[in-house]
């Protein structure tokens, strides 16, 4: 009997715990994610083509595509202009990779490189945004 009479006081206590936890100071997903976009588009400069090839700059967008693709995801409800941008940028990025890999010339390189700078500031900007809520 003795159990049953604090039953409802360790029921309460359970469910504040649950409540507390799912209220902790936890960060939305997109910023582990926007962490992963910052490490992958950080790396593109140091992609090495002319020893590795195109395909290595292609492998390298791939992976920026992806934590993109991740962050809009995980963010796009919360922040839609700033996703789209993101999204704008790194499809122009993608085709432009492709473009080189296909038909490499100054011009292709020139684009690709303006590229890389047009995802660099779409990240920086949704960095920017999101910064209240990730920092």
């Amino acid at each position: 009997m003795a159990v049953s009479r604090y039953t409802p006081a360790i029921t309460a206590l359970l469910v504040a715990a649950a409540l507390l936890t799912a209220c902790g100071s936890s960060k939305p997903s997109y910023c582990s994610s926007l962490d992963d976009l910052k490490s992958s588009v950080s790396a593109l400069p140091s992609t090495n083509v002319v020893q590795n090839g195109v395909s290595a700059l292609k492998s390298a967008v791939t992976k920026v595509q992806d934590n993109a693709n991740a962050v809009i995801s995980d963010a796009k409800s919360d922040f839609p202009n700033e996703s789209s941008a993101l999204q704008s940028s790194v499809n122009t990025l993608v085709s432009s990779a492709k473009s080189l890999a296909t038909n490499p010339s100054a011009s292709a390189v020139a684009q690709t490189v303006g590229d890389v700078s047009a995802v660099s500031t779409a990240v920086k900007n949704f960095s920017s945004a999101t910064s209240s809520k990730c920092s």
